[in-house]
This record gives C-alpha cells, structure tokens and sequence, in this order.
C-alpha cells in the first residue's frame, strides 16, 4: 500500500504548483541569479584583443576550449570576468572533503557540528581564492604569450588576475545564495546552466558540418541516438539501489512491549556521483594546458607527452579509464560511504542486519557490499565516460563533447526535480495543519454555543 507521502506526490498538478507561492519565489529568485552569471559570461576581462581571442581559443580547442569551455559557459572563450567558472571551488571543496576523510584534525572539527562545518568552509573558500589566483596567472601568462593583450606587462596581468579571481568569488556567493534562498544546489545548478547554454550553438555548428557533407547524415542519426541511449541508461543507473535490510529489537517501555522495526540502508550503485570523471579529467587536460600556457615555447618532453596523452589517443583512454576506476573507489571509501562510520552509527542505534553481528561483522559485510557494487559503477562511469571521447576522437565531431557533461546535466536534473517536489510537499503538509487546525476551532466554536 503507498505510503502518505508517495499519494501527495502523485495528486501534484500544475494547480497545486500554482498555489505553492513560496516554491514560486524560489524558483523566480533562482533564475534571477542564474541570468545575472549570464550575463557576466559576456563581460570581457579588461585589456583583451577580442579578434585575435576568437582564433587563441579555436587553437586550444582541446585544452581550455573544450572541458574548461563547457563547465564556464563559453565565458573562457569570451574571456568574461567568469572565465574560471566554479571550477576553483570545486576542485577547493573536492580537496578539502579527502583531507577531511584523511587529517584527524579535520575529521575531529566535522563532528563538531554547525561551528565545525563553519570552519571547514572558511577553509574551503582559503583554498578556493589560492586556487583561483594561480589558474587566473597562468590564464594571463597565456593571454600575453598567444598575443592577445593590448599592453601587456605587470599592470595587465594584475588586472586579469583580479578580475577572474573576483568573479570566482561572486559565483560562489551566487552559489550559496541559490542554495539557501533558491530551490538549492547552487554550484551544480551554476555549471548546469553553463552547459547547457552551449549546447543550442554546438547542434548548429553539428548539423551545419551535415549540411555541408563534412559529417554524414547517418552519423548525425547515429550521434542523437547514442545521445538518448546514454542519457536513459545514466538515468537508470544514478537511480539503482541496493537496499540492506536493517532490523531493530524490541523494546519495552513500561509494562509495554513494542515490535523492533524494520528498515532499509540504501547504497547507491555510484555514490561518488560525478567526482571522479571531473578529477580523471582534469589531471588528464593538464599537459594540454600547460603546453596552451606556454605558447610556443613546448620542450621536446611536453611534445612527446601531448602526442601519446593527447585526447583521443589509446594511452589517454586507457589512464582516463584506470584513473575513473581508482578515483571512484577512492572517493567512495573516504568521503562518500565511509563503512566504519555507517556500522558505528547503525550499533549506536541498536539496528543490525539480519544474521550480521554489529561492529565490525558489520563493516565487513559493508565492505564486502560496496566493493561489489563499486565494481559495477566504475565500470558504468567509465563507459559513459569513453564512449562520447572515441567517438569525438574517430568521428571527428566538431565541439566537446563528453561524458562528464551528460553525467552532470542528467543528475542535476534529477536533483532540482526532487527539490521542487520536495518543497511542494512540504507546501501540501502545511496545508494539511492548517485545514486541521480552522476545523478544530470551528467544532471548539459549536461546543461553546451548545453549551
């Protein structure tokens, strides 16, 4: 039988979307914030040759044209005040989550509760301005290297830097700002809103190579339905469970006894979410950045390593693929789903699996659950991963196009779907107590006149 809450869910309507005026201004104050990030995508950073930007960009297609291009919402290619994007808190809150995990110190200030997360981010949005300050200098070494500043020098490269790492700084506060007054996640809705802006111009540029015979037409049919296929099967896969039953033993209260409980422990098929391929990725776009900063100036060694790690090749697919995997149980096992943690606190709640012991019986079996299902997500990620690059790379297709971008679109979507209905529950439940609480006082009202 379903439950209360699955019956509210399924009565939701368009009506009852339009009564929730309170979800109606989160949303209007979500998309106010998510136009004014567009609208700085199109601000240029000051001192930059715009015409010889343009041709910079096309030649770095594959470093900072491509993965940096998409998660920043074409401003690199502009070279807006936001071309550095998210990217630096990200990498920041990433770091910061596996020190946490790995530093007693910090482990111990998490468990302190609100003032211990406090102090974690405060050393989140340190990290985050450092980041941003080295990225941005070596954004404006490269600006001045490739010819595209007017006066170039000290002056400009202080003004660049400035300007990227303040405009960081403003989407993070855009960010929190979305999450706390908005419909939340609001530096997944930021890169969301990034990627898909380019997307509109990407079809054009695919379908216009069609037009003009560069790409056939039974590649362009066969590139939509590959599209659609990995978009429903990362769909299915971020939805798959393995649920372990969790029972609970009586307990008496007074001279009463009451039946234990029973309930579930979801584990995700993938719970280090998208983490992995953006930390493969990144470590694998680094000697094309490098060699994109340094203009024309690549060692020998660097041309080497750019001709066997270049994207498409067999040996970047191959420690793409083996970094995913590594990364992914990495991540899950310090950060994401920490057994120990969940097996400490299911004993501390007197809860315990079936024919399991609690304490480490249980943490092993944990183990034992997660290792197995790791194996199955790592290799979801990686195929989903590879396949758009082989085909980019064979096919000759021509804008970035990525698995980490269908991972990040697909989940943010469900997110912000399960936000919106989560907070027209809670509208509904709110109108519940209140029709509860006008017919209380109206029988109160008709017991007084009888009286």
């Amino acid at each position: 039988m379903a439950s209360a809450a699955e019956q509210m869910a399924a009565n939701m309507s368009w009506s009852a979307f339009g009564k929730a005026t309170e979800l109606r201004q989160r949303i209007l104050f979500t998309l106010g914030l998510l136009i004014v990030y567009r609208l700085g995508t199109y601000i240029p950073v000051p001192g930059i040759d715009g015409s010889a930007l343009r041709d910079f960009v096309e030649q770095a297609s594959q470093g900072l044209g491509g993965i940096l291009n998409m998660f920043t919402g074409g401003a690199i290619g502009r070279m807006g005040i936001f071309a550095l994007g998210i990217m630096p808190y990200i990498s920041a809150s990433i770091i910061v989550q596996l020190l946490t995990a790995m530093v007693p110190k910090l482990e111990q200030l998490k468990k302190e509760g609100e003032q211990g997360r406090k102090k974690i981010n405060q050393y989140t949005r340190y990290l985050t301005v450092i980041l941003a300050t080295f990225q941005a200098y070596g954004l404006a070494a490269s600006l001045e290297a490739g010819g595209l500043a007017h006066d170039p020098g000290l002056f400009f490269r202080s003004a660049v830097v400035i300007t990227l790492v303040g405009g960081t700084m403003f989407l993070m506060w855009l960010g929190e700002q979305i999450t706390a007054r908005g419909i939340g996640n609001g530096i997944s809705l930021i890169i969301f809103v990034g990627i898909v802006a380019e997307i509109p111009a990407a079809l054009a540029q695919f379908f216009a190579s069609g037009r003009s015979g560069a790409i056939s037409p039974a590649l362009i049919v066969g590139v939509i339905i590959m599209v659609i296929a990995v978009i429903g099967f990362v769909v299915f896969m971020e939805r798959a469970l393995r649920k372990i039953h969790i029972q609970y033993p009586r307990r008496q209260v007074g001279m009463k006894v009451y039946d234990g409980g029973s309930s579930h422990l979801p584990i995700k098929v993938n719970p280090a979410g998208v983490i992995p391929t953006i930390f493969a990725s990144s470590l694998l776009l680094l000697p094309t950045t490098i060699s994109t900063f340094s203009g024309n100036s690549t060692s020998p060694v660097m041309s080497l390593i750019l001709a066997y790690f270049g994207p498409g090749q067999p040996l970047y697919l191959l420690f793409f693929g083996g970094m995913i995997v590594f990364f992914t149980f990495f991540y899950t096992a310090n950060v994401a789903f920490k057994t120990d943690d969940v097996a400490d606190n299911l004993k501390s709640q007197n809860g315990f699996v079936p024919g399991i012991r609690p304490g480490k019986k249980t943490e092993e079996y944990l183990d034992y659950v997660v290792t197995r299902l790791l194996v199955v997500g790592a290799a979801y990620l990686t195929a989903v991963s590879l396949l758009p690059e082989i085909l980019r790379s064979q096919a000759a297709i021509p804008f970035y196009f990525g698995g980490t971008s269908v991972l990040i679109v697909v989940s943010v979507t469900m997110d912000t779907i399960q936000q919106v209905q989560s907070h027209l529950l809670a509208h509904q439940y709110e109108g519940l107590i209140e029709k509860s609480q006008l017919r209380g006082k109206r029988r109160g009202k008709k017991g007084t006149a009888r009286r």
